[in-house]
């Protein structure tokens, strides 16, 4: 019988580390958190201390009851979950929860899932962490003071379901700011002049207008207008190009710094096109442990969220004798490269790398699939590179004088490539802003012009945001941490705020919009973005032992509750009465207003319930709003009240087929959309696929894709997740009154439940207005 249990969060990294262990030791996950604030009602005493009412998940009995009985008789019991705020409450709930034990219960942190690693966490144990428990406890309670007092307040002014929270709505003031920014922007006129030249030497070669009468043209603090380009152009044809100075200089290129967490999700988006929660679910597994062959399970790269940079001395010392070995001693700095921290960074953390420089791409790529291949491709190289010498290269910059203008050229040659032999970072691939070579040249050469290329340009809007650039700016905002950037990004998607356009940026929904304001009118303070850095900062003081969370709380709730009390008589509703237009209404000329339905805004006659005209919205760059047009569409069905043709329509609740003879006859058919592959097989014939189908009456329904061979078929959507309890190939989602959106395994026998996943910093909505 094992005389030691060890408790981590998932079965993959339970799998991987009970290898390691050996017969002494029994591992077990808690399949994430075990308690949690209750969803039906506040579950925070704001009157004593903002003491957290933390009750066991729905599902999660069976998982304490099975862990107490596993601890019992047991010599250590260690708590292993991740080495973050979540982990540590995590393993703080479960200690809680095993009570008065003869074991000895330690905490385990490991941030590489090695088998040296884990054995020497297990072997060198720590106390729990009160100080990062309750920085977890602050978090968490702030997050669910702000989601569950603002959220009713947005079901009453402004549609029911939607919700509020402290990073995600100031993460909504970022992109809405910037909208305005577009939409207020207005484009100038520039022109740039290029003079194609030949010396004495080949090639021949472009030099660019760089002043004019001693007036730098940058078409920035400068922008040069037509007519004066035309002057130049005049001035320069009939005047010699002649070299005025040639600067040559060597310049050195330092490599990038091994992954933190925003920037992993930055160049994955660059590089790999993939969104930041993708970049994490690929990340996780890679960190948790993937089968090698007869090596069995191994955790490839180290702990994925992290703010630090830091490299261990020992991960140092290997990959530079791998570079040294494998590039050349030319390659190895002679000191390590060094760098720097911000200032939030958590010291305690490494940067994401490889867990064993040896284990390159090449060697593994047999055993990973493309996704997990080309993540840990590019983690690897990036770490790699980061400990190389710099990149060298001869730059030579000539300025060319005609007439009263200066005309300049730049190019340079790579002497020595460095890092570059190995890692780019995405903004800095070849051919974005690679200079060209140069022709020999000398001072006081004369030059001959082949040509003059004047070209109009003009000034661009600043861009939406993709998830990847909002991240950014969200770390160099100081808002949010590590665990938090994938959630953020989903949750504005998840409530329709935001909505991303064909490239993948984002731009708001007029619900987005409406919401933004009234939040930002009625609480300055919450949706400024240095309010939410603040707060984050003195998280980090909590976690360090220098600042009470309680004492943090108060800060904040005073001003927020006087806040509070002011929005419910002051915020304007628009629930009901909509968002204003300056549209007019073509049936009764009534003001149009934008509505929020279920399938998203729509705008509808303000003289409603007396006219019941509503249409689609277009929106342009700027942001105006017109009706789209809605010319049915002809289709060769019949209608089978009065048999006229039926044309294809849209409401507020989508597609439908309406009679051509409208108003005199108000025939309608449902269209039937095609099924959605689940990819989760049928647990009846076992052969067909289970899809998504919308029944007559519009519902949805799943159903056996060989129908009607199998009339296997469920009301509940399935959720394509193997079940964590008895491993059955998917789960079901229930709405349950009492405790919200449930998964629950496919197999009745099993009885597994668990809440659904919930975004992290971001409460859901209550399920009923919760008492102040």
């Amino acid at each position: 019988m094992a005389k030691n249990l060890v408790i981590v969060e998932s079965p993959a990294k339970a799998k991987t580390i009970k290898r390691y262990l050996g017969s002494d030791y029994q591992v077990m996950p808690s399949v994430g958190h075990v308690v949690d604030l209750p969803k039906s009602k506040l579950g925070v005493d704001i009157e004593h201390n903002f003491a957290p009412d933390f009750v066991t998940i729905k599902g999660k009995e069976k998982v304490l009851s099975e862990i107490k009985s596993a601890a019992k008789g047991k010599d250590n019991v260690y708590l292993a979950s991740d080495p973050d705020r979540e982990g540590e409450a995590i393993a703080w709930h479960i200690s809680e929860h095993l009570g008065k034990t003869k074991s000895k219960v330690s905490r385990v942190l490991l941030h590489e899932i090695t088998s040296a690693a884990v054995k020497e966490a297990v072997a060198n144990p720590s106390k729990l962490d009160r100080h990062l428990f309750d920085a977890y406890q602050a978090r968490r309670v702030l997050d669910r003071l702000v989601g569950y007092k603002l959220s009713p307040l947005l079901w009453e002014k402004v549609k029911r379901g939607i919700s509020a929270g402290r990073v995600q709505s100031v993460a909504l003031r970022i992109i809405v700011d910037r909208e305005r920014e577009r939409e207020a922007f207005r484009a100038e006129e520039y022109w740039t002049l290029d003079a194609r030249l030949t010396g004495k030497n080949p090639p021949p070669f472009k030099a660019r207008l760089y002043s004019y009468k001693d007036n730098r043209i940058d078409n920035k603090a400068y922008k040069l207008p037509e007519a004066q380009a035309r002057e130049i152009i005049a001035a320069v044809e009939k005047a010699p190009f002649t070299v005025k100075s040639v600067e040559r200089k060597e310049v050195r290129r330092s490599p990038a710094p091994p992954f933190i967490t925003s920037r992993l999700q930055q160049e994955a988006s660059r590089k790999l096109y993939y969104q930041p929660r993708r970049t994490m679910q690929i990340a996780q597994k890679l960190y948790e442990g993937v089968e090698l062959g007869e090596e069995g399970a191994v955790g490839l790269i180290t702990y994925m969220r992290t703010d630090s940079p830091r490299v261990s001395d020992q991960a140092l010392e290997s990959v530079r004798n791998h570079i040294g070995s494998r590039y050349g001693k030319e390659y190895v700095p002679e000191q390590p490269n060094q760098y720097k921290s911000s200032k939030q960074s958590q010291g305690a953390h490494e940067a994401i790398r490889p867990t064993a420089v040896e284990r390159d791409p090449e060697s593994i790529a047999r055993f990973l699939d493309k996704d997990m291949l080309a993540l840990y491709t590019l983690i690897y190289n990036r770490f790699v590179s980061s400990q190389m010498m710099p990149a060298v290269y001869d730059r030579t910059t000539v300025d060319i004088e005609s007439a009263d203008a200066i005309f300049r050229a730049t190019g340079q040659v790579m002497k020595f490539d460095g890092f570059m032999r190995v890692y780019i970072e995405g903004q800095d691939e070849p051919g974005e802003d690679e200079e060209g070579t140069l022709p020999l040249l000398n001072e006081g050469e004369v030059l001959t012009l082949l040509g003059l290329d004047p070209e109009q340009h003009f000034t661009q809007p600043p861009p939406r945001y993709t998830q990847a650039t909002l991240i950014k700016v969200l770390e160099e905002q100081g808002i949010g941490r590590p665990s938090t950037y994938a959630a953020i990004m989903t949750s504005i998607l998840r409530v329709e705020y935001v909505e991303e356009d064909e490239s993948k940026r984002m731009r708001p929904t007029s619900l987005g919009r409406v919401v933004n304001d009234m939040l930002v009118k009625a609480f300055p303070d919450i949706l400024e973005s240095s309010f939410t850095a603040q707060f984050e900062e003195d998280l980090d003081k909590v976690e360090e032992g220098t600042e009470n969370w309680v004492k943090t709380m108060k800060r904040f709730y005073g001003p927020f509750a006087k806040d509070l009390a002011d929005a419910k008589k002051k915020m304007p509703e628009v629930k009901h009465k909509g968002l204003a237009t300056d549209l007019k209404c073509e049936l009764d000329g009534g003001d149009m207003v934008i509505k929020w339905g279920r399938n998203g805004e729509f705008l509808a006659c303000s003289n409603y319930p007396k006219c019941t005209n509503t249409g689609e919205i277009a929106r342009d760059d700027q942001g105006n709003i017109t009706l789209k047009p809605s010319a049915p569409a002809p289709t060769d069905e019949v209608c089978e009240k009065c048999g006229k043709p039926m044309v294809k329509r849209r409401s507020r609740f989508g597609e439908f087929l309406g009679c051509s003879g409208y108003p005199d006859c108000d025939g309608i058919k449902r269209l039937q959309s095609d099924p959605v592959k689940t990819g989760v097989a049928c647990p009846e014939c076992k052969e067909g696929e289970i899809l998504e189908r919308r029944s007559r009456r519009g519902k949805i329904f799943y159903g056996c894709g060989r129908y009607p061979k199998c009339k296997f078929a469920a009301w509940n959507k399935v959720v394509p997740q193997p079940c964590p309890s008895c491993g059955a190939n998917y789960m079901v989602e229930k709405d349950l009154k009492r405790t919200g959106i449930t998964w629950q395994c496919a197999n009745k026998e099993c009885g597994y439940k668990a809440p659904a996943p919930v975004v992290a910093q971001v409460e859901p909505a209550p399920a009923s207005t919760p008492p102040a």
